[in-house]
């Protein structure tokens, strides 16, 4: 099998996961705030807000003005979650809050590193394959990426709030070739969305690789997993 000059990867579930639940980590950050919820109605209500809401990205926005953009995006997903739960009113400072939670995201303790990640990366760059990330997640990833010690693997990191385009469109997939100066059939694409990640780099010309948790099994359609 040939291989690619260039291997992207998504961030979020394909990389790395929450570690427990998002709505156990608002639960736990809440009761800082004096604010009782149950986690697995918080967790349904985040789901929800989170597929309902627009992607995140900014088309045509100053760069300096996309972290308050970020914040704001996710602060109303926050909002809606409370909201949706009736917990919402039980803030006396939402803001103080959300600025704790928002903080604590962008952080090592949320998150778990996939144990067949570092292996795969470690495989492919002996095998001097360029590596690069693109995510649908905001500007919080960089941090992410240093504090569970993957950033060193990656050349390039492309997200959808700079883009200003969010996967599944090719406009963010260009956005990643272009910084490895690499054509689309000289690059694969891993993510675990089926949607955003194989059928978005299927469309735009990648060698699209559909990774599904939790069985933490590959699915390529048309033939084997790859395995360089």
């Amino acid at each position: 099998m040939e291989q690619p000059k260039v291997i992207f990867l998504d961030a979020v579930g394909t990389l790395f996961g929450v570690n427990g639940s998002v709505g156990q980590a608002y639960a736990t950050i809440a009761e800082r705030f004096n604010v009782d919820a149950d986690p697995v109605a918080l967790n349904d209500a985040f789901f929800k807000q989170f597929g309902d809401a627009e992607a995140m990205a900014f088309p045509g926005v100053e760069t300096t003005q996309i972290p308050a953009l970020e914040y704001q995006w996710w602060r109303a997903i926050a909002e809606k979650t409370f909201a949706d739960v009736d917990q919402l009113e039980a803030f006396e400072d939402f803001d103080a809050f959300f600025t704790d939670l928002y903080a604590y995201f962008a952080g090592a303790e949320p998150w778990i590193v996939y144990p067949d990640a570092y292996h795969s990366l470690e495989r492919w760059k002996a095998k001097g394959i360029e590596l690069g990330v693109i995510s649908n997640f905001d500007s919080r990833l960089f941090t992410v990426l240093d504090s569970l010690a993957l950033a060193d693997f990656f050349t390039t990191v492309t997200i959808s709030s700079e883009v200003g385009a969010a996967k599944p469109d090719p406009q963010i997939f260009a956005a990643a070739l272009a910084k490895h100066d690499c054509e689309p059939a000289d690059a694969w694409h891993v993510g675990d969305s089926y949607g955003d990640d194989f059928e978005g780099a299927k469309g735009a010309g990648l060698r699209a690789i559909w990774l599904q948790r939790p069985e933490e099994t590959i699915t390529k359609y048309s033939d084997q997993p790859p395995r360089l």
